[in-house]
Protein backbone atom coordinates (compact mmCIF):
# COMPACT_ATOMS: atom_id res chain seq x y z
CA UNK A 1 0.00 0.00 0.00
CA UNK A 2 2.83 2.40 0.87
CA UNK A 3 4.47 1.59 -2.46
CA UNK A 4 1.21 2.34 -4.29
CA UNK A 5 0.93 5.69 -2.52
CA UNK A 6 4.53 6.43 -3.46
CA UNK A 7 3.91 5.72 -7.15
CA UNK A 8 0.76 7.85 -7.13
CA UNK A 9 2.71 10.77 -5.67
CA UNK A 10 5.46 10.34 -8.28
CA UNK A 11 2.97 10.26 -11.17
CA UNK A 12 1.15 13.26 -9.69
CA UNK A 13 4.45 15.17 -9.82
CA UNK A 14 4.89 14.26 -13.52
CA UNK A 15 1.44 15.63 -14.37
CA UNK A 16 1.96 18.82 -12.34
CA UNK A 17 5.47 20.15 -13.08
CA UNK A 18 6.40 23.78 -12.49
CA UNK A 19 9.22 23.57 -15.03
CA UNK A 20 9.97 21.46 -18.12
CA UNK A 21 13.28 20.97 -19.94
CA UNK A 22 13.18 19.81 -23.55
CA UNK A 23 16.57 18.18 -24.11
CA UNK A 24 17.83 17.92 -27.67
CA UNK A 25 15.07 20.08 -29.13
CA UNK A 26 15.97 20.92 -32.76
CA UNK A 27 16.16 24.46 -34.06
CA UNK A 28 14.43 23.54 -37.34
CA UNK A 29 11.22 21.67 -38.09
CA UNK A 30 12.21 18.12 -37.13
CA UNK A 31 10.09 15.58 -35.29
CA UNK A 32 11.27 16.53 -31.80
CA UNK A 33 10.12 20.11 -32.29
CA UNK A 34 6.49 19.09 -31.69
CA UNK A 35 7.16 18.77 -27.95
CA UNK A 36 8.23 22.38 -27.61
CA UNK A 37 5.47 23.53 -29.97
CA UNK A 38 2.92 21.62 -27.90
CA UNK A 39 3.95 23.27 -24.63
CA UNK A 40 3.92 26.73 -26.19
CA UNK A 41 0.61 26.10 -27.96
CA UNK A 42 -1.00 24.82 -24.76
CA UNK A 43 0.24 27.85 -22.83
CA UNK A 44 2.23 25.92 -20.22
CA UNK A 45 2.35 28.36 -17.28
CA UNK A 46 5.70 27.28 -15.80
CA UNK A 47 9.29 27.60 -17.01
CA UNK A 48 10.21 25.97 -20.34
CA UNK A 49 13.92 25.32 -20.85
CA UNK A 50 15.08 24.28 -24.34
CA UNK A 51 18.39 22.40 -24.15
CA UNK A 52 20.67 22.51 -27.20
CA UNK A 53 24.49 22.29 -27.35
CA UNK A 54 24.89 25.36 -29.59
CA UNK A 55 21.69 27.41 -29.84
CA UNK A 56 21.27 30.49 -27.64
CA UNK A 57 17.57 31.01 -28.36
CA UNK A 58 14.91 28.62 -29.72
CA UNK A 59 11.42 29.88 -30.57
CA UNK A 60 11.96 32.97 -28.46
CA UNK A 61 13.08 31.02 -25.39
CA UNK A 62 16.59 31.16 -23.91
CA UNK A 63 18.33 27.85 -24.59
CA UNK A 64 20.89 26.10 -22.39
CA UNK A 65 23.74 23.79 -23.43
CA UNK A 66 22.85 21.15 -20.83
CA UNK A 67 20.45 20.28 -18.00
CA UNK A 68 23.09 21.17 -15.42
CA UNK A 69 23.47 24.67 -16.95
CA UNK A 70 19.84 25.54 -16.18
CA UNK A 71 19.84 27.89 -13.17
CA UNK A 72 16.48 26.91 -11.67
CA UNK A 73 14.92 23.60 -10.65
CA UNK A 74 13.65 21.23 -13.33
CA UNK A 75 10.67 19.01 -12.51
CA UNK A 76 10.13 17.22 -15.84
CA UNK A 77 12.59 16.48 -18.64
CA UNK A 78 11.64 15.48 -22.19
CA UNK A 79 14.61 13.65 -23.68
CA UNK A 80 14.93 13.76 -27.48
CA UNK A 81 18.63 12.90 -27.92
CA UNK A 82 19.76 9.71 -29.76
CA UNK A 83 19.67 6.51 -27.69
CA UNK A 84 23.45 6.30 -27.28
CA UNK A 85 23.48 9.74 -25.60
CA UNK A 86 20.39 9.33 -23.43
CA UNK A 87 22.18 7.71 -20.49
CA UNK A 88 24.43 10.71 -19.87
CA UNK A 89 21.36 13.01 -20.03
CA UNK A 90 19.48 10.85 -17.52
CA UNK A 91 22.52 10.94 -15.23
CA UNK A 92 22.50 14.73 -15.45
CA UNK A 93 18.76 14.76 -14.72
CA UNK A 94 19.36 12.57 -11.67
CA UNK A 95 22.04 14.95 -10.40
CA UNK A 96 19.74 17.93 -11.03
CA UNK A 97 16.88 16.44 -8.99
CA UNK A 98 14.48 16.01 -11.91
CA UNK A 99 11.33 14.16 -10.75
CA UNK A 100 10.38 12.53 -14.05
CA UNK A 101 11.75 12.08 -17.56
CA UNK A 102 9.98 11.31 -20.83
CA UNK A 103 12.13 9.26 -23.20
CA UNK A 104 11.08 9.92 -26.79
CA UNK A 105 14.33 8.21 -27.77
CA UNK A 106 13.99 4.72 -29.27
CA UNK A 107 16.45 1.90 -29.95
CA UNK A 108 16.24 -0.19 -26.79
CA UNK A 109 14.28 -3.31 -25.86
CA UNK A 110 12.10 -3.14 -28.98
CA UNK A 111 15.20 -3.82 -31.15
CA UNK A 112 15.50 -7.28 -29.58
CA UNK A 113 19.28 -6.89 -29.16
CA UNK A 114 21.26 -7.60 -25.98
CA UNK A 115 22.78 -4.12 -26.25
CA UNK A 116 19.37 -2.43 -26.45
CA UNK A 117 18.06 -4.39 -23.46
CA UNK A 118 21.19 -3.63 -21.39
CA UNK A 119 21.04 0.11 -22.18
CA UNK A 120 17.40 0.25 -21.13
CA UNK A 121 18.17 -1.46 -17.82
CA UNK A 122 20.97 0.98 -17.11
CA UNK A 123 18.66 3.94 -17.69
CA UNK A 124 16.28 2.55 -15.09
CA UNK A 125 19.06 1.82 -12.59
CA UNK A 126 20.37 5.39 -12.73
CA UNK A 127 16.88 6.90 -12.47
CA UNK A 128 15.75 4.67 -9.60
CA UNK A 129 18.89 5.40 -7.60
CA UNK A 130 17.94 9.09 -7.71
CA UNK A 131 14.21 8.59 -7.02
CA UNK A 132 13.37 9.72 -10.55
CA UNK A 133 10.71 7.97 -12.67
CA UNK A 134 10.90 7.30 -16.41
CA UNK A 135 8.24 7.22 -19.13
CA UNK A 136 9.13 5.26 -22.25
CA UNK A 137 11.53 4.83 -24.02
CA UNK A 138 9.93 5.25 -27.44
CA UNK A 139 7.00 7.32 -26.17
CA UNK A 140 5.32 10.72 -26.56
CA UNK A 141 4.89 11.35 -22.84
CA UNK A 142 1.97 13.27 -21.39
CA UNK A 143 -0.85 15.64 -22.32
CA UNK A 144 -2.87 17.34 -19.60
CA UNK A 145 -4.75 20.51 -20.60
CA UNK A 146 -5.50 21.54 -17.02
CA UNK A 147 -1.77 21.86 -16.23
CA UNK A 148 -0.75 23.06 -19.71
CA UNK A 149 1.21 19.96 -20.65
CA UNK A 150 1.19 18.82 -24.26
CA UNK A 151 3.33 16.64 -26.51
CA UNK A 152 1.84 17.88 -29.77
CA UNK A 153 0.53 21.21 -31.13
CA UNK A 154 -3.14 22.05 -31.60
CA UNK A 155 -4.50 19.69 -28.95
CA UNK A 156 -7.64 20.99 -27.17
CA UNK A 157 -7.06 23.28 -24.18
CA UNK A 158 -10.38 22.58 -22.45
CA UNK A 159 -10.02 19.83 -19.81
CA UNK A 160 -12.59 17.10 -19.23
CA UNK A 161 -13.22 13.74 -17.52
CA UNK A 162 -11.53 11.27 -19.92
CA UNK A 163 -8.02 9.92 -19.33
CA UNK A 164 -6.05 7.72 -21.72
CA UNK A 165 -3.26 5.14 -21.29
CA UNK A 166 -1.67 4.11 -24.58
CA UNK A 167 1.23 2.08 -25.90
CA UNK A 168 1.01 4.16 -29.07
CA UNK A 169 2.02 7.81 -28.94
CA UNK A 170 0.69 8.69 -32.38
CA UNK A 171 -2.73 7.27 -31.48
CA UNK A 172 -2.97 9.62 -28.50
CA UNK A 173 -2.20 12.55 -30.81
CA UNK A 174 -4.78 11.45 -33.38
CA UNK A 175 -7.35 10.95 -30.63
CA UNK A 176 -6.49 14.31 -29.07
CA UNK A 177 -6.95 16.18 -32.34
CA UNK A 178 -10.26 14.59 -33.35
CA UNK A 179 -11.96 13.71 -30.03
CA UNK A 180 -13.34 17.19 -29.35
CA UNK A 181 -15.56 16.67 -32.41
CA UNK A 182 -17.09 13.78 -30.46
CA UNK A 183 -17.59 15.80 -27.28
CA UNK A 184 -14.63 14.08 -25.59
CA UNK A 185 -12.45 16.25 -23.32
CA UNK A 186 -9.33 15.00 -21.58
CA UNK A 187 -8.00 15.04 -18.06
CA UNK A 188 -4.73 13.16 -18.50
CA UNK A 189 -3.26 11.31 -21.47
CA UNK A 190 -0.09 9.24 -21.28
CA UNK A 191 1.94 7.49 -23.98
CA UNK A 192 3.72 4.54 -22.33
CA UNK A 193 6.18 3.32 -24.96
CA UNK A 194 8.37 0.41 -23.80
CA UNK A 195 7.44 0.77 -20.11
CA UNK A 196 11.02 0.42 -18.90
CA UNK A 197 9.93 1.91 -15.57
CA UNK A 198 6.38 3.25 -15.11
CA UNK A 199 3.79 0.82 -16.49
CA UNK A 200 0.14 0.65 -17.49
CA UNK A 201 -0.51 -0.90 -14.05
CA UNK A 202 0.99 2.14 -12.32
CA UNK A 203 -1.15 4.55 -14.34
CA UNK A 204 -4.30 2.45 -13.89
CA UNK A 205 -3.71 2.60 -10.14
CA UNK A 206 -3.22 6.35 -10.32
CA UNK A 207 -6.17 7.12 -12.63
CA UNK A 208 -8.46 4.79 -10.67
CA UNK A 209 -7.99 7.09 -7.67
CA UNK A 210 -7.82 10.37 -9.61
CA UNK A 211 -10.94 12.49 -8.85
CA UNK A 212 -10.55 14.40 -12.13
CA UNK A 213 -10.82 11.18 -14.18
CA UNK A 214 -14.30 9.70 -14.66
CA UNK A 215 -13.60 7.53 -17.74
CA UNK A 216 -10.39 5.63 -18.54
CA UNK A 217 -9.49 4.54 -22.08
CA UNK A 218 -6.57 2.22 -22.78
CA UNK A 219 -4.78 1.05 -25.92
CA UNK A 220 -2.58 -1.85 -24.79
CA UNK A 221 -0.23 -4.12 -26.68
CA UNK A 222 1.34 -6.06 -23.82
CA UNK A 223 1.10 -6.39 -20.04
CA UNK A 224 4.21 -6.73 -17.87
CA UNK A 225 2.88 -8.23 -14.62
CA UNK A 226 -0.43 -9.96 -15.13
CA UNK A 227 -1.39 -10.30 -11.45
CA UNK A 228 -0.63 -6.67 -10.55
CA UNK A 229 -2.37 -5.45 -13.70
CA UNK A 230 -5.51 -7.49 -12.96
CA UNK A 231 -5.69 -6.13 -9.41
CA UNK A 232 -5.29 -2.53 -10.62
CA UNK A 233 -7.90 -3.11 -13.34
CA UNK A 234 -10.40 -4.59 -10.88
CA UNK A 235 -9.97 -1.72 -8.44
CA UNK A 236 -10.29 0.93 -11.15
CA UNK A 237 -13.34 -0.72 -12.79
CA UNK A 238 -15.27 -0.67 -9.52
CA UNK A 239 -15.02 3.14 -9.52
CA UNK A 240 -15.12 4.10 -13.20
CA UNK A 241 -15.28 2.45 -16.65
CA UNK A 242 -12.00 1.23 -18.15
CA UNK A 243 -12.42 0.88 -21.92
CA UNK A 244 -9.64 -1.29 -23.32
CA UNK A 245 -8.63 -1.83 -26.92
CA UNK A 246 -6.21 -4.74 -26.56
CA UNK A 247 -3.82 -5.71 -29.33
CA UNK A 248 -1.48 -8.69 -29.65
CA UNK A 249 -4.23 -11.30 -29.37
CA UNK A 250 -3.27 -13.25 -32.50
CA UNK A 251 0.09 -14.21 -34.06
CA UNK A 252 0.10 -11.28 -36.49
CA UNK A 253 -0.69 -8.76 -33.75
CA UNK A 254 1.90 -10.33 -31.44
CA UNK A 255 4.69 -9.89 -34.00
CA UNK A 256 3.69 -6.28 -34.72
CA UNK A 257 3.51 -5.42 -31.00
CA UNK A 258 6.93 -6.96 -30.34
CA UNK A 259 8.57 -4.79 -33.02
CA UNK A 260 6.63 -1.67 -31.97
CA UNK A 261 7.26 -1.56 -28.21
CA UNK A 262 8.90 -4.90 -27.44
CA UNK A 263 5.65 -5.96 -25.75
CA UNK A 264 5.05 -9.44 -24.37
CA UNK A 265 1.51 -10.39 -25.40
CA UNK A 266 -1.08 -12.86 -24.09
CA UNK A 267 -3.33 -15.39 -25.87
CA UNK A 268 -6.92 -14.39 -26.53
CA UNK A 269 -8.35 -16.92 -24.06
CA UNK A 270 -6.33 -15.45 -21.19
CA UNK A 271 -7.40 -11.95 -22.11
CA UNK A 272 -11.08 -12.96 -22.09
CA UNK A 273 -10.56 -14.27 -18.57
CA UNK A 274 -8.99 -10.97 -17.48
CA UNK A 275 -11.93 -9.01 -18.89
CA UNK A 276 -14.45 -11.35 -17.26
CA UNK A 277 -12.85 -11.08 -13.83
CA UNK A 278 -12.17 -7.34 -13.86
CA UNK A 279 -15.27 -5.64 -15.26
CA UNK A 280 -13.20 -3.92 -17.97
CA UNK A 281 -15.03 -2.82 -21.12
CA UNK A 282 -13.38 -4.49 -24.17
CA UNK A 283 -13.58 -2.98 -27.67
CA UNK A 284 -12.02 -3.85 -31.01
CA UNK A 285 -10.79 -1.15 -33.40
CA UNK A 286 -10.28 2.60 -33.31
CA UNK A 287 -13.87 3.52 -34.23
CA UNK A 288 -15.33 1.29 -31.52
CA UNK A 289 -12.84 2.73 -29.00
CA UNK A 290 -13.81 6.33 -29.81
CA UNK A 291 -17.52 5.46 -29.84
CA UNK A 292 -17.20 3.92 -26.38
CA UNK A 293 -15.22 6.88 -25.02
CA UNK A 294 -17.95 9.20 -26.33
CA UNK A 295 -20.75 7.02 -24.98
CA UNK A 296 -19.29 6.75 -21.50
CA UNK A 297 -18.41 10.45 -21.44
CA UNK A 298 -21.83 11.72 -22.60
CA UNK A 299 -24.49 9.17 -21.65
CA UNK A 300 -26.11 9.52 -18.20
CA UNK A 301 -26.16 6.90 -15.46
CA UNK A 302 -28.96 4.36 -14.92
CA UNK A 303 -29.70 3.74 -18.59
CA UNK A 304 -32.84 1.76 -19.39
CA UNK A 305 -33.31 -0.69 -22.26
CA UNK A 306 -36.65 0.53 -23.70
CA UNK A 307 -35.72 2.28 -26.93
CA UNK A 308 -37.96 4.44 -29.12
CA UNK A 309 -36.69 4.80 -32.69
CA UNK A 310 -37.72 7.80 -34.82
CA UNK A 311 -36.57 7.81 -38.44
CA UNK A 312 -37.30 9.42 -41.77
CA UNK A 313 -36.08 6.64 -44.12
CA UNK A 314 -38.00 3.42 -43.56
CA UNK A 315 -35.08 1.11 -44.29
CA UNK A 316 -32.90 2.79 -41.69
CA UNK A 317 -35.77 2.54 -39.19
CA UNK A 318 -35.90 -1.23 -39.71
CA UNK A 319 -32.11 -1.59 -39.48
CA UNK A 320 -32.11 0.42 -36.24
CA UNK A 321 -34.76 -1.92 -34.81
CA UNK A 322 -32.66 -4.92 -35.82
CA UNK A 323 -29.57 -3.37 -34.22
CA UNK A 324 -31.59 -2.76 -31.06
CA UNK A 325 -32.44 -6.45 -30.74
CA UNK A 326 -28.94 -7.61 -31.68
CA UNK A 327 -27.51 -5.45 -28.88
CA UNK A 328 -29.78 -6.95 -26.21
CA UNK A 329 -32.05 -3.91 -26.03
CA UNK A 330 -35.79 -3.81 -26.72
CA UNK A 331 -38.24 -1.64 -28.58
CA UNK A 332 -40.43 0.36 -26.21
CA UNK A 333 -44.18 -0.29 -26.29
CA UNK A 334 -45.68 3.09 -27.17
CA UNK A 335 -48.85 4.00 -25.31
CA UNK A 336 -52.17 4.53 -27.11
CA UNK A 337 -51.96 8.20 -26.18
CA UNK A 338 -48.53 8.54 -27.81
CA UNK A 339 -49.75 6.86 -31.01
CA UNK A 340 -52.82 9.10 -31.02
CA UNK A 341 -50.60 12.19 -30.71
CA UNK A 342 -48.37 10.96 -33.55
CA UNK A 343 -51.43 10.44 -35.78
CA UNK A 344 -52.23 14.16 -35.64
CA UNK A 345 -49.17 15.13 -37.73
CA UNK A 346 -47.67 11.98 -39.32
CA UNK A 347 -49.05 11.32 -42.84
CA UNK A 348 -51.21 8.18 -43.10
CA UNK A 349 -49.32 6.61 -46.02
CA UNK A 350 -45.70 5.45 -46.25
CA UNK A 351 -45.27 5.82 -42.49
CA UNK A 352 -45.71 3.92 -39.22
CA UNK A 353 -46.96 5.06 -35.81
CA UNK A 354 -45.62 2.03 -34.03
CA UNK A 355 -42.03 1.63 -32.83
CA UNK A 356 -39.92 2.30 -34.87
CA UNK A 357 -41.77 5.51 -35.72
CA UNK A 358 -41.38 5.93 -39.49
CA UNK A 359 -42.01 9.58 -40.44
CA UNK A 360 -41.68 8.99 -44.17
CA UNK A 361 -40.03 11.04 -46.89
CA UNK A 362 -41.74 14.37 -46.15
CA UNK A 363 -39.93 14.64 -42.78
CA UNK A 364 -36.73 15.72 -44.57
CA UNK A 365 -38.51 18.95 -45.53
CA UNK A 366 -40.86 19.26 -42.55
CA UNK A 367 -38.37 19.21 -39.69
CA UNK A 368 -41.19 20.01 -37.25
CA UNK A 369 -42.31 16.38 -37.68
CA UNK A 370 -39.07 15.18 -36.02
CA UNK A 371 -39.55 17.71 -33.24
CA UNK A 372 -43.19 16.76 -32.55
CA UNK A 373 -42.41 13.02 -32.74
CA UNK A 374 -39.49 13.38 -30.32
CA UNK A 375 -41.62 15.34 -27.85
CA UNK A 376 -44.38 12.75 -28.04
CA UNK A 377 -42.04 9.79 -27.53
CA UNK A 378 -40.14 11.54 -24.73
CA UNK A 379 -43.41 12.13 -22.88
CA UNK A 380 -44.25 8.40 -22.99
CA UNK A 381 -43.50 6.78 -19.57
CA UNK A 382 -42.72 3.50 -21.32
CA UNK A 383 -39.72 5.01 -23.18
CA UNK A 384 -36.23 5.23 -21.65
CA UNK A 385 -34.21 6.44 -24.62
CA UNK A 386 -34.88 8.02 -28.01
CA UNK A 387 -32.82 7.04 -31.04
CA UNK A 388 -33.26 9.59 -33.83
CA UNK A 389 -32.22 8.70 -37.38
CA UNK A 390 -32.61 11.71 -39.59
CA UNK A 391 -31.49 14.83 -41.41
CA UNK A 392 -32.87 17.68 -43.46
CA UNK A 393 -32.80 17.85 -47.24
CA UNK A 394 -30.95 21.16 -47.51
CA UNK A 395 -28.20 22.91 -45.49
CA UNK A 396 -30.87 25.15 -43.98
CA UNK A 397 -33.17 22.30 -42.92
CA UNK A 398 -30.15 20.35 -41.63
CA UNK A 399 -29.25 23.29 -39.39
CA UNK A 400 -32.85 23.63 -38.22
CA UNK A 401 -32.99 19.87 -37.54
CA UNK A 402 -29.81 20.05 -35.42
CA UNK A 403 -30.84 23.10 -33.39
CA UNK A 404 -34.36 21.77 -32.84
CA UNK A 405 -33.31 18.28 -31.73
CA UNK A 406 -30.71 19.67 -29.32
CA UNK A 407 -33.41 21.91 -27.84
CA UNK A 408 -35.89 19.02 -27.47
CA UNK A 409 -33.24 16.82 -25.84
CA UNK A 410 -32.46 19.59 -23.35
CA UNK A 411 -36.14 20.09 -22.52
CA UNK A 412 -36.76 16.35 -22.14
CA UNK A 413 -35.80 14.20 -19.17
CA UNK A 414 -35.06 11.29 -21.50
CA UNK A 415 -31.77 10.20 -23.06
CA UNK A 416 -31.29 11.08 -26.75
CA UNK A 417 -29.00 9.36 -29.26
CA UNK A 418 -28.54 10.73 -32.77
CA UNK A 419 -27.77 8.51 -35.77
CA UNK A 420 -26.43 9.89 -39.03
CA UNK A 421 -27.85 9.56 -42.47
CA UNK A 422 -24.96 9.46 -44.99
CA UNK A 423 -23.64 12.89 -46.09
CA UNK A 424 -24.84 14.60 -42.92
CA UNK A 425 -22.83 17.78 -42.24
CA UNK A 426 -19.89 16.90 -39.95
CA UNK A 427 -19.89 20.30 -38.27
CA UNK A 428 -23.51 19.81 -37.30
CA UNK A 429 -22.69 16.33 -36.00
CA UNK A 430 -20.11 17.99 -33.78
CA UNK A 431 -22.77 20.39 -32.51
CA UNK A 432 -24.75 17.45 -31.11
CA UNK A 433 -21.73 16.06 -29.25
CA UNK A 434 -20.78 19.47 -27.89
CA UNK A 435 -24.33 19.74 -26.54
CA UNK A 436 -23.86 16.39 -24.76
CA UNK A 437 -25.92 14.33 -27.24
CA UNK A 438 -23.97 11.35 -28.66
CA UNK A 439 -23.91 11.24 -32.46
CA UNK A 440 -23.11 7.95 -34.24
CA UNK A 441 -22.42 7.15 -37.87
CA UNK A 442 -24.68 4.07 -37.87
CA UNK A 443 -27.49 2.61 -35.79
CA UNK A 444 -25.40 -0.52 -35.25
CA UNK A 445 -22.61 1.51 -33.64
CA UNK A 446 -25.11 3.54 -31.63
CA UNK A 447 -26.97 0.54 -30.19
CA UNK A 448 -23.78 -1.43 -29.59
CA UNK A 449 -22.17 1.43 -27.67
CA UNK A 450 -25.31 2.16 -25.67
CA UNK A 451 -25.56 -1.52 -24.69
CA UNK A 452 -21.88 -1.51 -23.67
CA UNK A 453 -22.40 1.47 -21.36
CA UNK A 454 -25.56 -0.03 -19.88
CA UNK A 455 -23.90 -3.43 -19.29
CA UNK A 456 -21.10 -1.78 -17.33
CA UNK A 457 -23.57 0.30 -15.31
CA UNK A 458 -25.50 -2.85 -14.35
CA UNK A 459 -22.26 -4.70 -13.48
CA UNK A 460 -21.18 -1.88 -11.20
CA UNK A 461 -24.62 -1.58 -9.56
CA UNK A 462 -24.57 -5.30 -8.73
CA UNK A 463 -21.24 -4.95 -6.98
CA UNK A 464 -22.29 -1.93 -4.96
CA UNK A 465 -25.30 -3.73 -3.42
Amino acid sequence: MDNAHGVIAQIEAIFHPKSVAVVGVPRGMKSGKVFLMGLLDQGFPGHIYPVHPKAKVIDGLKAYPSISAIPGAVDLAIVLVPHDRALSVIQECANKGVKGAVLFTAGYKETGTDEGIAMERELVRVARAAGMRLLGPNCMGVYSPKTGLSNFPQLPREPGPVSIISHSGSLTNILGVMASKKGIRFSKVVSLGNECDLTSTDFLTYLGKDPETLVIGAYLEGIKDGVSFLNALKNASLKKPVIIWKLGLNPEGCRAAASHTGALTAPQEIWKGVVGQSGAVPVVGFEAWVDALMGFALLPSHLGDRMAIIAGPGGLAVSAAEACGNSGLRLAELSAQTRSTLATFVPPTGTSLRNPIDLGLSSALKIEMYVQAARAAAADPGVDTLVIVGRGLTPETNRLYTESMIQVSEESKKTFIMVSIPEFDRSLAQSFCEAGVPFFETAERAMGTYALVRKYQLWRQERSL
